[in-house]
């Protein structure tokens, strides 16, 4: 099933089409369709909602591009059940999550070295921030900072500082990662690796595929990069990254 749409720009044609692919999918294979994973950058498949809140997301924040093998979605079952490829013979329902999953011998021995090290995080993702804790998990926590992380440009150093102080401020026994190693090694296993990209100031386009070199948005004409106090561009430095 073809992904590279998922690196064109979010007002394409090219990505509308894909999208609605993708949208098709996961309306299958929901168990629940008022609960899908979204894979909009600020869910990273944490979040859960209908199908135009999925729309609604992606829109305003972009698709997790690294996220090309839709598991969460129920990919491989629904590839099996309309002829798209060959292997899977059963499907079965994962109640957890609404979707159906494969359950082939070789997806199987795949999955098996890492599943164990996997549940376990997701497992620990549902404990409470910190001991009796109602208004965020530990999921939660880690997803938020690594936004701000994201979002402002901080350095690693500076993000295991900022956990190190939150822990120390928060109750004993909190579920805070302790550092950004941590932090990043959850991520990873959950496979919500985060990547930055330059994009438009006005949000027309993302610089990415065919742009990623563009100095200037080819929509509005706005500079890609920060402008000084005397209006000269601080190159490298960009106007908004997402």
């Amino acid at each position: 099933m073809d992904k590279t749409w998922m690196l064109a720009e979010r007002r394409s044609l090219r990505f509308e089409i894909g999208f609605e692919n993708f949208l098709k999918v996961a309306s299958d294979n929901a168990k629940d369709p008022n609960n899908i994973p979204c894979p909009c950058l600020k869910c990273c498949n944490n979040g859960f909602g209908s199908i135009q809140f999925i729309k609604d997301h992606v829109f305003f924040n972009g698709i997790m591009e690294n996220y090309d093998r839709w598991k969460w979605h129920g990919e491989c079952s629904y590839a099996a059940k309309h002829g798209l490829s060959e292997g899977s013979k059963t499907v079965e329902m994962n109640p957890d999550l609404g979707i159906e999953v494969d359950d082939v011998g070789n997806e199987d021995e795949e999955l098996s070295a890492d599943s164990n090290e996997f549940i376990q995080f997701v497992e620990d993702g549902d404990k409470p921030l910190y001991p009796g804790c109602t208004k965020a998990t530990k999921m939660n926590g880690l997803i938020e900072t690594f936004n701000l992380k994201a979002r402002y440009g901080l350095s690693d150093s500076c993000y295991s500082d900022i956990l190190i102080l939150f822990g120390t401020l928060l109750p004993d026994g909190n579920e805070l990662p302790g550092s950004v190693k941590e932090a990043k090694k959850i991520l990873s296993t959950l496979g919500m690796e985060y990547e930055k990209i330059d994009a438009c100031p006005n949000d027309c386009i993302l610089y990415r595929g065919l742009h990623v070199a563009a100095q200037r948005c080819p929509t509005c004409t706005a500079s890609r990069w920060k402008l000084a106090k005397d209006k000269s561009e601080r190159v490298r430095v960009s106007a908004k990254t997402l």
